[in-house]
C-alpha cells in the first residue's frame, strides 16, 4: 500500500512535469523566432527576393519605358536568344576553361605552401599574414594595381620584358595573352586562401597515422599520396567548392582589366549579363543570362558534391 500511495502521485507529476518542458520550448522556440525575424526578412529582402523577381523577368517581355521598365506578358524567346547567341556560348566555353585552370593552379600551389607552413614552427603566424595580403585585397583594387603591372608604358611587366630582351608587348592587347594576364592575377589573388583552408585540414589530421607510416618504412612522397592527401580530400573538397563558385561568376577582374575585351575574348558569364542587361538595356536576355549561370553552378556543385561523396564511400569501403 505505501508503494502504491507512494507512486501514484510520480505518475500523474509525470506527464505534467512533460507539458511544462514541451511548453517551455515552444516558447524559447517563439522567442528565438522573434529574435530572428529581422534578419530572415533583410535576407529575403536582398537575396530572395532578387533571385525570384530575375527568374521572373527572364521569362518576361520586357519593355523600357522612360521611367523604368514593366513585364507585358510571359515568353520563353528571352532563353532562346542566349542559348543561341554564338557571344554566350563563347562566355560559357571562357568561364568554364577560365575556371578549370585557375582552380586546378590555385589547388596545386596552395597545396604546397600548406605543406611548407605546416613544418615551419613560430614563423608559420608570420608567413599566414603575408599570404592573407593578397586575399584580403578586395578585388577591384587587386585588379587596378595589375592594370598597372601591365601597363605597356611603365608598367613593371614592360620593364621585365625589355630587360629579357622581350620587347615591350601590349599584354592587354591580344586575347590570349590578356587571358593569361587575367588568370595570373586571379592565382595570385586566392593561392592563399586555397593555401589556409588546407593548412587548416593538415593541421587537424592524426599524428599516429604518420608515426605509423614513418615505422613502416615509407617516404615522404608516398605518404603524402597515400596517408595525407586521401585524408585531406574533404579541406581539399571544400577548396574547391569555394572556388568554383568564386571563379565562375567572375566579373570584376575582366570588368576593371580589359572590359571584356579585347574582341570579347576575356568576357565572362557575369560580364556578358551586365553587358547585356546595362548596357544594351536588353532585360529579358540579361536576366535569362544570369538565371543560366546560377543554375550553372549549382548543377555544377551537385554533380561534385556527388562525385566526392562517392569516390569517400569507395575508400570507406575498402
Amino acid at each position: 500500500m505505501s508503494t502504491t500511495s507512494t507512486g501514484a502521485p510520480l505518475r500523474t507529476a509525470m506527464p505534467s512535469e512533460l507539458r511544462h518542458k514541451g511548453a517551455y520550448r515552444r516558447l524559447m522556440a517563439r522567442i528565438g523566432w522573434g529574435f530572428s525575424a529581422p534578419a530572415l526578412i533583410v535576407i529575403a529582402a536582398v537575396t530572395i527576393f532578387p533571385v525570384v523577381f530575375s527568374v521572373v523577368m527572364s521569362f518576361g517581355n520586357v519593355n523600357v519605358l522612360g521611367s523604368g521598365f514593366q513585364i507585358d506578358g510571359f515568353t520563353l524567346s528571352n532563353y532562346g536568344i542566349v542559348f543561341t547567341s554564338p557571344l554566350w556560348q563563347y562566355a560559357l566555353l571562357f568561364t568554364v576553361g577560365y575556371t578549370v585552370v585557375t582552380v586546378i593552379v590555385e589547388l596545386v600551389l596552395g597545396t604546397l605552401i600548406a605543406l611548407v607552413l605546416e613544418k615551419l614552427g613560430a614563423a608559420r603566424g608570420w608567413m599566414m599574414a603575408m599570404l592573407l595580403v593578397p586575399w584580403s585585397l578586395i578585388t577591384v583594387i587587386s585588379a587596378t594595381l595589375w592594370d598597372y603591372i601591365y601597363d605597356p608604358t611603365y608598367g613593371a611587366a614592360d620593364a621585365i620584358f625589355q630587360a629579357l630582351g622581350l620587347g615591350s608587348p601590349v599584354i592587354l592587347g591580344s586575347p590570349v595573352s590578356a587571358i593569361i594576364a587575367m588568370m595570373i592575377a586571379d592565382i595570385w589573388k586566392t593561392t592563399p586562401f586555397v593555401a589556409i583552408i588546407v593548412l587548416a585540414g593538415l593541421v587537424m589530421l592524426p599524428k599516429d597515422v604518420f608515426e605509423a607510416a614513418e615505422m613502416d618504412g615509407s617516404s615522404g612522397w608516398k605518404t603524402f599520396w597515400r596517408v595525407t592527401l586521401p585524408l585531406l580530400r574533404p579541406t581539399i573538397a571544400l577548396a574547391v567548392l569555394f572556388r568554383i563558385l568564386q571563379a565562375f561568376g567572375v566579373f570584376d577582374l575582366p570588368f576593371v582589366l580589359t572590359g571584356g575585351g579585347p574582341q570579347n575574348s576575356t568576357t565572362s558569364l557575369a560580364m556578358l549579363g551586365y553587358q547585356v542587361m546595362f548596357t544594351d538595356l536588353k532585360f529579358g536576355p540579361g536576366a535569362a543570362v544570369a538565371v543560366t549561370t546560377a543554375a550553372l553552378v549549382v548543377i555544377g556543385c551537385l554533380v561534385f558534391l556527388k562525385v566526392f561523396r562517392s569516390q569517400v564511400s569507395e575508400n570507406e569501403g575498402d
